[in-house]
């Protein structure tokens, strides 16, 4: 899918943006700083990570500027309330970025923390997969605790079912 209407393509990353934050909501702040092993993300490090990438890496790289990710530390948000308001305002500054490409902005090359040439376009649909893939970890964090959240796109798998034509016996 390229990226040929920008808001249609903003409008799609607050859809994204808007389920990834419910997830993010359902975090018990007591285990924000939770993760399933030693030395792996915690639930506050996907969090910032997934603030601070699209921020500082996608958001640099392409306005042909150097990557600007230094990690996902406490030292960005400590804090349930913070590390929530962190991922709020870096997403903000990421959409006024995207907001002030032009259509040949899309189209011309970016360079990644690792030297490759990629149009502008596929880097920013590389951006929505990232945010997808570390929302999906949360989900399995939170369902390794026991913590409810809410289905993705309104209805659980166990609900469409019940809604969905028997295959065998339609009606």
């Amino acid at each position: 899918m390229q990226i040929q209407n920008l808001n249609l393509f903003l409008d799609y990353l607050d859809k994204v943006h808007q389920r990834t934050m419910r997830v993010v909501r359902c975090i018990p702040p007591d285990k924000l700083d939770w993760s399933y092993r030693e030395g792996k993300f915690t639930l506050g490090d996907l969090v910032r990570h997934m603030a601070a990438i699209e921020r500082y890496m996608f958001g640099e790289t392409i306005q042909n500027k150097p990557s600007r990710y230094a990690g996902c530390g406490k030292e960005l948000a400590d804090g349930y309330q913070e590390v929530v308001m962190f991922m709020e305002r870096l997403h903000r500054e990421s959409v006024e970025i995207i907001s002030r490409l032009s259509s040949e902005d899309l189209n011309r090359k970016c360079t990644t923390p690792d030297g490759a040439s990629i149009t502008v376009w596929k880097w920013l649909r590389a951006m929505v997969e990232h945010e997808i893939h570390h929302r999906g970890q949360i989900y399995i964090y939170l369902a390794m605790l026991g913590v409810p959240t809410p289905p993705l796109y309104g209805l659980t798998s166990e609900q469409v079912r019940e809604r969905s034509i028997d295959a065998d016996n339609p009606a």
